[in-house]
């Protein structure tokens, strides 16, 4: 059975790699995600080099692999092996990217990697000023699931310093405000 998964992980694999259509790339990378889900996967995943392929991912125009790579680097780094390998290939900033899009998907997924991939070695990262200035917009989201997930954040994984030093320079910042019309 172990040999026929790694065979059809790797046969996913080479379809993202070979293919030039945008709808089958999303498909396969939402299979992939999906697959990183469950821990049986996790070491077949790390030799197909899969971590990466969702790493690269994230940098993409297409809002939707964007998605689903966070998605699936969401469901890898409870493993402490692929949470180390995130950190360790500077996965931290291009996840902090996706705290900007515009689905709210990528945010929820991108909050919850950010949090799982905590350690006091990378909290500094993960909880940097412009982080908690965000979880801090985010917890006045008028979706409950946005606002419930930045208030954890804020609450577990920020210290109160560091939430009133986002806060005080929050005030004096034009966030919200929308930009002129050209």
């Amino acid at each position: 059975m172990e040999l026929g998964r790694l065979q059809y992980l790797q046969a996913l694999v080479t379809e993202f790699q070979a293919t030039e259509s945008a709808e089958a790339k999303e498909q396969v990378l939402a299979n992939l995600a999906n697959f990183a889900y469950d821990p049986r996967n996790y070491e077949h995943l790390r030799q197909l080099q899969v971590l990466d392929l969702f790493l690269d991912a994230l940098s993409e125009r297409s809002d939707t692999l964007v998605e689903f790579a966070i998605g699936g680097l969401c469901n890898l780094c409870l493993d402490k092996t692929n949470k180390d390998y995130i950190l360790e290939a500077n996965g931290v900033e291009p996840i902090i990217n996706c705290l900007s899009s515009a689905n709210e998907e990528t945010v929820m997924s991108a909050v919850t990697t950010l949090m799982y991939l905590t350690t006091p070695q990378s909290r500094q990262q993960t909880t940097a000023l412009p982080v908690v200035e965000c979880m801090l917009r985010f917890s006045l989201s008028a979706s409950r699931r946005l606002s419930n997930l930045a208030t954890v954040f804020l609450e577990d994984y920020c210290t109160p310093l560091q939430v009133e030093e986002a806060r005080s320079l929050s005030k004096h910042t034009a966030v919200g405000i929308p930009l002129p019309k050209d």
